[in-house]
This record gives C-alpha cells, sequence and structure tokens, in this order.
C-alpha cells in the first residue's frame, strides 16, 4: 500500500532540461525521481505543479509522489536531500496528503517572480539568477503599462507558438511592477499560465520601461492577439516559481 507525499521544492534551473524529464539532457524530474529510487528502492513518477522551462528557478514547487515504504516526513525529507546532493535541487517541506490531492489539478494558483537587474556593472552574485539591464527603466511606467492585462482575456499575444494549451484565454489575477534600489521584481498571479506567458509579458514591458514605447503598448499588444505584435521573450533565468497555492 502506497502513501502519497506533497513535496515542496527550491531549485537552480541553470543546470537543468527544465522539470519535465526529457531525452536531451537532465530535468529536476529525473533527479527527484532518482533520490526517491535510491532511498526507498522505488521507481516512480513525481507530478509537479508546474512545468518550468530550461534555466527556471523554483522557490516552492509543489511535487506529489507515492511511496510504499513507511517513513516520516522528516525522514524523506532529509533522505531526498541527501540523494539529490550535488545537484542544486532541495526538498524543503514534505508532508502527506490524501490521495484525492494532485500537485497540479489541485492548484488553484500560480504565483511567479520576474527578477530584473538594472545596472551596468557586470552581476557578480546574481548571474544566471536575473535578467541584466543595463539601461534605465521606469519601474512605474512599467507597473502602470501592465495594468490592463489584469483580468479574463486572450493571451495569444504572449503565448509561445509551441504552447500545448487548448486555449489562450487566463484570467490574470494581479501582476506588481516594483522596483527595490536596483532590483525590479515583477510579480503575477493567476490560476494557471501559458507557456513562456510570463516571459513574454516581461520581454514587452521592457521597452516600455526603456521609454521606447508608451505606457498604452501592452493593452494594444493584448487586443492584437498576436505573438508578432509584442517584445522579445525575456531570459529564462530571471523567472522563479514562487509559490503554489492549494
Amino acid at each position: 500500500m502506497t502513501r502519497r507525499f506533497r513535496l515542496t521544492l527550491e531549485y537552480d534551473g541553470g543546470p537543468f532540461v527544465g522539470w519535465q524529464r526529457q531525452d536531451n539532457g537532465l530535468s529536476v524530474q529525473q533527479c527527484l525521481e532518482e533520490a526517491v529510487e535510491k532511498f526507498c528502492g522505488e521507481r516512480l513518477v513525481a507530478y509537479a505543479a508546474g512545468r518550468t522551462d530550461s534555466g527556471v528557478h523554483a522557490l516552492g514547487q509543489v511535487v506529489h509522489i507515492d511511496i510504499a515504504r513507511d517513513a516520516e516526513p522528516f525522514r524523506i525529507k532529509e533522505a531526498l536531500n541527501y540523494h539529490l546532493k550535488p545537484r542544486p535541487i532541495a526538498v524543503i517541506e514534505a508532508e502527506p496528503v490524501d490521495d484525492s490531492f494532485h500537485a497540479r489539478f489541485s492548484a488553484v494558483e500560480r504565483r511567479y517572480r520576474y527578477r530584473i537587474v538594472n545596472r551596468r556593472a557586470p552581476l557578480a552574485l546574481d548571474a544566471g539568477r536575473a535578467w541584466q539591464v543595463g539601461r534605465p527603466l521606469d519601474a512605474e511606467a512599467m507597473h502602470e503599462a501592465a495594468l490592463p492585462l489584469v483580468g479574463h482575456h486572450d493571451f495569444s499575444s504572449f503565448r509561445a507558438a509551441e504552447c500545448q494549451a487548448k486555449s489562450p484565454v487566463k484570467t490574470l489575477t494581479d501582476i506588481r511592477v516594483s522596483r527595490y534600489g536596483e532590483e525590479i521584481e515583477i510579480a503575477l498571479r493567476a490560476p494557471s499560465f501559458l507557456h513562456h506567458q510570463v516571459r513574454n509579458i516581461v520581454g514587452t514591458l521592457a521597452p516600455v520601461g526603456e521609454g521606447k514605447k508608451p505606457v498604452t503598448w501592452l493593452a494594444t499588444v493584448l487586443r492584437a492577439a498576436d505573438r508578432r505584435k509584442a517584445g522579445a521573450t525575456a531570459p529564462a533565468c530571471g523567472l522563479y516559481l514562487d509559490k503554489v497555492v492549494y
């Protein structure tokens, strides 16, 4: 008889091809599943709340696994962290859940944050963990430009060509652009997101921050429902899956 556990993970996405197992490199999912097998000899599939892309980080990725081994949550967390070394993945919480819980389908909200370091000097500590933009950015203008995206809309303009979602219509609950010294943070909340939606939004906000586009531009791009009308895709290194709400 198996028991279901909910795991909360933190990881640096830089060394991985993303969360999901792929043939072209090492994934976070593969590392976790191999750690479980080393711990309890069981081969299983780990299910995550979101399939983060290559280079995307997580502060609160949620995963569920079903294991037969009788072990306390603390023991599971400690053992998995031991077997995950030296990969930059940490199980920060493990807890038993009902079999009806599903990391992906039980989630009611996903929260992402995107980090921009707005300076010309090289990033000694944040290299690979933030997007460096050397040109001055107006965070207040970016915030104002982003507000029309809140609500239930067709987000085709911010959808990757390879997106597998059945519909481009999503509900963005909240978006905030804030400056903290040299750092600009874009925080977004929604029940779910399209492939590259956050990175495409950030890449479209950047020209507004530089003064190359008016604050009304994102509303115009949204109405166009055409990816070609939006800005470039922001780098993966600045994106973090912050939290999943159930």
